[in-house]
């Protein structure tokens, strides 16, 4: 019992000092590969302290052999931009001028849902208000608004109504508890797709605000702003 409590507390103060030694940063914000070599760090310093007869050198010298790794690829990536862009990726942009970036989702294997709640976690609600939005390569969304939205926040202090989007359509498909709750036809929604050339397999994501402003994106052309009829009007 002993042992496996010396080899607990050494352990503890080696893995401390190699986290402390590959940098300061959270979870959420490191690199793949560094996030890979903490993973693996913390599996390998678990083996001989869970069994007092594995000695403790089978986790230490793994556990050094990784930190070197990791400065050495941080060194390596500080160095070369082309390994920068195989260690950690590039830079990908979701949303742009011309609304949600349909190919590029596809390239970061992501449906319209992950973009919503990373969109909402960012603090927006309303995709008509975003110019751009960009996923760095450790998995953070930023997001830069549209000038005017920018111009509008700067040079007003008064009140004003504060509207919240629902989605009524993702993913060429109509969310039904939100069609209700807005009280959006779906001939309403055919009647907007059909002036524009769309249909509903067309579209990737689409709200209304209750005033009736919509925001369409379709896979495959610009996004635009519109208008329907609802009879929902305040009652979300």
């Amino acid at each position: 019992m002993f042992v496996v409590f010396l080899k607990s507390i050494i352990t503890f103060i080696v893995v401390f000092f190699i986290i402390r030694l590959m940098g300061k940063r959270q979870l959420g914000e490191m690199q793949p590969f560094e996030l890979v070599i903490t993973l693996i760090i913390a599996e390998v310093a678990c083996i001989p302290m869970n069994d007092p007869y594995i000695p403790l050198y089978y986790g230490i010298i793994p556990i050094f052999t990784l930190a070197t790794l990791h400065i050495l690829l941080a060194l390596l990536s500080r160095k070369s931009i082309r390994a920068r862009k195989i260690l950690s990726g590039s830079s990908v942009i979701v949303i742009d001028k011309a609304g949600i970036n349909y190919e590029n989702m596809k390239k970061m294997n992501m449906n319209i849902d992950d973009l919503i709640e990373a969109v909402r976690t960012a603090g927006y609600v309303d995709f008509s208000q975003i110019a751009y939005a960009i996923f760095e390569t450790n998995g953070q969304l930023c997001v830069v608004e549209k000038e005017c939205q920018q111009s509008q926040n700067e040079q007003t202090d008064e009140p004003h109504q504060t509207l919240l989007p629902l989605e009524i359509v993702v993913d060429g498909k109509y969310i039904e508890e939100n069609m209700k709750l807005s009280g959006t036809a779906r001939s309403e929604v055919e009647r907007v797709l059909g002036e524009n050339g769309l249909r509903l397999r067309d579209v990737l994501y689409a709200d209304v605000r209750q005033d009736g402003n919509t925001y369409i994106s379709p896979k495959r052309k610009p996004a635009f702003c519109s208008s329907m009829a609802i009879e929902g009007g305040n009652n979300w």
